[in-house]
């Protein structure tokens, strides 16, 4: 077995092409969008190369590549709430045998030493949580949502063989879209809509600059305070929910206002890996019309749930359970389009939220765990603490 940085065009298409052949008889594997990893790795497009550096190696065996593997380093999360200096790994492929795995955790571990760092996170992403972040270890039978991960069920053996512990776990709550809710959250979302200060609005495109500022402002309220989460400048905000503007539903978007003051916002999305999976990662001028006929024929069955903002003065007063509540107002009655309802990346750090989405009536049906792997192995392994 032999290792290979990738340099060229050509190493870089064998890194993205592998998992092609690794799942080739996995059915529920969907195949990413190419141009999506392509531009984690490309400076042009990843802003996280203006605050860090990554690699990527092939693993080589007989001519063939049996695994992939990339490292990362972040300054702005490298000491944020870390009690050592913690770096990245990921898009970790492998075939089924440990000296392989080995091999490319060594190797990650060797040039993060290089770089200063005592710990390394993975799989993770080079920039953002929401994306690539986190190793499946439950919910195989479940299709993968646009941008997450869908790993072989031994993954999760051959990183705790090498002595990555779990760090925290992202669940994925499922739940049939026309299920009644519990009854405390209408109990909430009753009790808020008495107090005329609140108001309660989904997003219109035609205004689509105002809505992405009060988005950009409530989430470096709500969430900047967290472990491991960096400011969002107004331009990564723009560019972010700009680039979601071509699959916006505006029925699925909710904001909440206090006194016409942003506070809180729940973000649901088409899925469109349900439409992506029909593309087989091209999306060129065939992938695109294939991807406009299935927007047009509503192929497209699930919603997903992406994120809940709240800022910290308005925690805890049943906002969430409120937006639930509108949400559902409409796509329970006025706007059947989604059946299925996922509510994606709710860490177990985060219990509150937990809560809330079991009084939503999901279940838990995926789990994607976050491992670390500490340099010094005397060293006290401790989990991520609750918010």
């Amino acid at each position: 077995m032999k290792l290979i940085e990738v340099k060229t065009s050509r190493e870089s298409e064998k890194f993205i092409a592998f998992p092609t052949i690794l799942y080739k008889n996995t059915k529920k594997w969907i195949r990413p969008i190419t141009k999506d990893i392509e531009g984690i790795f490309d400076p042009k497009v990843n802003e996280s190369f203006q605050h860090g550096e990554c690699i990527r190696w092939l693993l080589e065996q007989n001519g063939e590549i049996i695994g992939t593997v990339a490292a990362f380093v972040n300054t702005l999360t490298l000491h944020k709430d870390n009690d050592q200096a913690t770096g990245g790994i990921g898009f970790f492929e492998c075939i089924n045998n440990q000296d392989a795995a080995n091999m490319l955790f060594d190797r990650c571990k060797e040039w993060l030493q290089q770089k200063g760092v005592e710990a390394m996170d993975g799989p993770v992403n080079f920039g953002d949580r929401d994306k690539w972040w986190g190793l499946l270890t439950k919910g195989y039978e479940f299709e993968p949502i646009y941008q997450c991960n869908y790993h072989m069920p031994y993954y999760k053996d051959l990183f705790e063989n090498y002595g990555f512990q779990v760090y925290f776990e992202h669940y994925t709550f499922i739940r049939n879209t026309f299920d009644p809710f519990h009854p405390r959250i209408r109990y909430k979302a009753e009790l808020l809509r008495m107090d005329k200060n609140y108001s309660f609005e989904h997003i219109q495109k035609k205004h689509y600059a105002k809505y992405t500022a009060d988005i950009i402002s409530i989430y470096n309220r709500a969430w900047v305070g967290h472990e491991g989460v960096p400011l969002m400048s107004k331009e990564q905000g723009e560019a972010i929910i700009n680039k979601l503007k071509p699959i916006v539903d505006e029925q699925i978007i909710w904001l909440a206002y206090y006194k016409g003051e942003a506070v809180a916002f729940y973000i649901n999305i088409p899925e469109v890996n349900q439409i992506f999976k029909y593309l087989n990662g091209k999306l060129n001028f065939i992938g695109k019309l294939k991807f406009i006929w299935h927007k047009w024929i509503k192929t497209n069955k699930k919603m997903l749930g992406l994120v809940f903002g709240i800022v910290p003065e308005h925690q805890g007063k049943g906002l969430d359970g409120a937006l639930i509540m509108a949400t559902a107002d409409i796509v329970q009655k006025q706007y059947k389009r989604y059946p299925i309802l996922e509510i994606n990346g709710i860490g177990d750090f985060n219990r509150k939220m937990i809560t809330v989405v079991k009084q939503v009536g999901g279940e838990i049906g995926k789990i994607h765990s976050t491992y670390r792997y500490l340099f010094d192995r005397n060293k006290a392994f401790e989990r991520m603490k609750p918010m």
